[in-house]
């Protein structure tokens, strides 16, 4: 497999200059305890984020007994989330990689989860991200994907670079975070059209009415089981 770059270097350099975030997603925490296996303790429940940055996510997940990994191209990012775990005596499986060729074993997770990071890569680099998250959920995993809209106001702002990112944004909440990969409808299900199960599709507007220019904050949240 060709190996494709799955982060923009603009996030090393925010990581590096303290960028973080302290407290997890409330999309993300729905999806947790909405979605684990009730049938297993929490401290064999296995949940992997890809893309996890300086891992607010994985934080909370790792409070709540479960076990988790995860993958950031960013080493600054990786090493605070590994002191931030050492810290607080928390445990996880961290590595800085390309999300493109997961380091986990085929079959071994629950949960996995991508917050707005596949986004961040181009389309067909999302296909391969995408069937690696395929092979190392179990059958019945659930796969959480949060791409942004192509209803977002950052799309119409930039201009269209190779695989169909959008780069040099200058509009919308988007601008300064590198290059985006914006999905209609039929994108995301393309994406899930092998293997998957859809279990939910949501589509989230933000507008905000005070800017002159009423800017759109449009996202995907999407729901996936492992099928076959």
């Amino acid at each position: 497999m060709k190996k494709t770059q799955t982060i923009d270097p603009v996030w090393e350099k925010k990581y590096s200059q303290g960028h973080s975030q302290k407290y997890p997603w409330d999309a993300v925490v729905s999806f947790i305890f909405r979605n684990y296996p009730r049938s297993k303790p929490r401290h064999e429940i296995r949940v992997l984020e890809v893309g996890c940055g300086t891992g607010s996510n994985l934080w909370f997940v790792a409070r709540e007994g479960f076990q988790v990994a995860g993958i950031d191209g960013s080493p600054s990012a990786v090493n605070f989330l590994k002191q931030r775990f050492a810290e607080e005596g928390l445990t996880g499986d961290i590595r800085v990689g390309n999300f493109l060729e997961l380091p986990f074993a085929s079959d071994t997770f629950d949960l996995v989860i991508d917050r707005a990071a596949i986004t961040c890569c181009g389309r067909s680099a999302a296909k391969q991200a995408i069937a690696e998250v395929q092979r190392v959920l179990q059958v019945g995993g659930k796969f959480y994907f949060n791409p942004y809209s192509d209803s977002h106001s950052s799309y119409r702002s930039g201009k269209t670079g190779p695989d169909d990112v959008t780069l040099d944004i200058s509009e919308g909440s988007l601008q300064k975070t590198g290059q985006i990969c914006f999905y209609g409808k039929r994108d995301v299900e393309q994406l899930f059209d092998q293997g998957w199960q859809l279990l939910s599709l949501q589509h989230l507007e933000l507008t905000e009415q005070i800017e002159p220019k009423y800017l759109v904050h449009a996202e995907w949240r999407v729901i996936v089981e492992k099928a076959v």
